[in-house]
């Protein structure tokens, strides 16, 4: 396959696409309007909302629990934030965290950080002290910025402690909400709420109301496109997790390359639900960026609430909605849905894991909206591929290539050479939306690629017309409501119980999450241990979502020839057994 995804000109475009029509199938049934050869610009990412807000400064930008800012308001709010972190010593390159909830606060802070030639590092707020320990020191982020939620601030507190953290920037979460809501929030949910101006480590602190007593106006250096942007962490088969570099061309592009997939889409006239967490790549990119890019509000919810969401969709008529299939299961089976109105959606996306089929049928018949699958990776900034928005969509697929973008399906065995049509293939993706490698990890970024082309872990089959269909995982990840979880995390943790032996974990089908770990432990001669020891064991070490769904004692477990640990047989084993049920 021709490896070269930026021709130019018209005439080498016509004479590209007439040589390629073989090689990149998409091609001839590619939607009609799109052109796959349209070429793109890099940009600085603060660059797309200083666009929006210089050319729609009275437009709702975000809306937070019955608040309103306007895109000139969260732009100067940036710029203010943007300054005082300067004089905070915060520079070009410095690795600045993201410890928050979705929020004005997450965007503010995410441009801010940004502008000044900064790199953002995303952090899940659920993480454990641990993981969060191993993250902030792999990054070698120096600061972080969060709120004084005490769920957050205490997390943050512990990291400055053990020596992890230099600096944090503690943001009022009160600050966020109307004026009666700030005061019923402080009444009657006062202990949810951290004093961090009477904590030992206040000296360390940096508070919003001092970082934002400035005047606006922050000296923006000249920002390299190719310059890292985000680290943005994930995972490999081995479960150590990585910090994808995203640069300032990835993100920008990859937003460019998803307007370009939607052109009836109305920049300053749509209205998006940001339910999905800004820290993980699918919402930073196809909610916050995109939003932006659109002049879109955004209606912020802090968290997945599905009465909540629901309420949203009825009163506030959103037109665009990105999810994981769990959301949609659960919209489509909530058993009051017929009392709510949802004619205002447009577009639905679902990314982040499979979208089962019956979820697909049964969202769009509730809601006559099209439910439209996407794919991608953290390492793709994410967007890779999507199914066409207007024009035939082959259910079960995870659509073409994005404009720029190429899929090769290469051979299990010998991933220098591609699979001929209709036969199982590695993955691959090359494309100006992925990442330049790993932070500090040259050897796992080799691996992960063949030449330019980013090696998935995910098996698919391309047909005739470019939609490609994954039928299996290289990877044993686990994917849990579309987060990654990694069994090798979950089984070290388990290994940490003295009385333990052996264990395993796989993923389980569940009708809720998609899957869910389970774990299978045999344990050392004369000891004795629950499940409920286990997970006690395990709480302070994981996260909600990696805990296992389930656990199963056994006196042995299959190994391969050479002794190795085997999941092959355990799965079969488990899909037998819900086979029967």
């Amino acid at each position: 396959m021709s490896s070269n995804p930026q021709p130019s000109g018209s005439e080498a475009r016509q004479e590209s696409a007439a040589r390629n029509e073989a090689t990149y199938p998409w091609l001839s049934a590619y939607p009609e309007g799109i052109d796959w050869f349209q070429e793109f610009e890099g940009t600085p990412v603060h660059e797309l909302l200083e666009k929006t807000a210089r050319d729609y400064p009275g437009h709702t930008c975000a809306h937070f629990l019955g608040k309103s800012l306007s895109y000139g308001e969260i732009a100067g709010l940036v710029d203010r934030a943007a300054a005082g972190l300067q004089k905070a010593g915060v520079g070009v390159g410095t690795k600045v965290g993201l410890f928050v909830p979705n929020s004005p606060t997450a965007i503010i802070y995410y441009y801010a950080i940004l502008k000044i030639g900064a790199t953002v590092v995303n952090y899940n707020p659920l993480y454990t002290v641990e993981e969060l320990t191993f993250q902030v020191k792999d990054s070698e982020t120096e600061m972080m910025v969060t709120l004084d939620l005490k769920l957050l601030f205490d997390k943050v507190a512990a990291l400055i402690e053990n020596g992890a953290l230099k600096r944090a920037v503690i943001c009022s979460f009160t600050g966020l909400l109307p004026g009666l809501k700030s005061m019923a929030f402080r009444l009657l949910k006062g202990k949810e709420l951290a004093k961090p101006r009477q904590s030992t480590i206040a000296d360390k602190l940096i508070f919003e109301d001092a970082l934002l007593a400035n005047d606006g106006r922050p000296e923006v250096p000249e920002i390299d496109v190719e310059q890292i942007a985000v680290l943005q962490y994930t995972g490999g088969t081995t479960g150590t997790p990585k910090g994808a570099m995203l640069t300032h061309a990835n993100l920008t592009i990859n937003v460019q390359q998803v307007l370009a997939w939607a052109p009836d889409l109305r920049i300053g006239g749509e209205k998006l639900v940001g339910v999905l967490p800004f820290f993980h790549v699918f919402a930073m990119t196809g909610v916050m960026n995109f939003g932006i890019a659109l002049a879109s509000e955004i209606v912020i919810m802090p968290r997945f609430e599905l009465n909540q969401l629901l309420k949203i969709l009825d009163r506030q008529k959103p037109t665009i909605m990105a999810g994981v299939p769990t959301i949609f299961n659960a919209i489509m089976n909530h058993p009051k849905i017929k009392s709510y109105d949802l004619s205002s959606l447009r577009l639905c996306l679902s990314g982040g894991a499979p979208l089962p089929l019956e979820v697909k049928r049964g969202f769009e018949a509730i809601t006559g909206c099209s439910l439209v699958e996407a794919y991608g990776l953290s390492e793709t900034a994410p967007a890779a591929t999507i199914n066409p928005l207007n024009g035939p969509v082959k259910e079960g697929s995870i659509g073409q290539p994005l404009p720029r973008t190429i899929l090769s399906l290469r051979d299990l065995d010998n991933p220098d050479q591609e699979v001929p049509l209709g036969e199982k293939g590695e993955i691959c993706i090359a494309g100006p939306q992925v990442m330049k490698g790993y932070w500090n990890r040259p050897e796992e970024t080799a691996k992960t690629f063949i030449g330019e082309f980013l090696r998935t872990g995910d098996v698919g089959i391309m047909d005739d017309e470019g939609f490609t269909f994954i039928v299996d995982r290289v990877k044993d990840l686990i994917i849990c409501s579309g987060y990654n979880v990694y069994p090798r995390r979950i089984e070290e943790a388990i290994y940490e119980y003295d009385a333990v032996e052996e264990v395993t974990v796989i993923g389980i089908p569940d009708d809720y999450r998609g899957e869910a770990p389970k774990a299978f432990i045999k344990l050392k001669a004369g000891r004795t241990a629950s499940a409920e020891d286990i997970l006690k064991h395990l709480e302070p070490k994981l996260s909600k979502i990696e805990m296992p769904a389930e656990i199963e004692f056994r006196d042995e477990l299959p190994k391969t020839m050479i002794g190795k640990l085997s999941k092959k047989e355990l799965k079969e084993e488990e899909e037998a057994r819900r086979s029967h049920k």
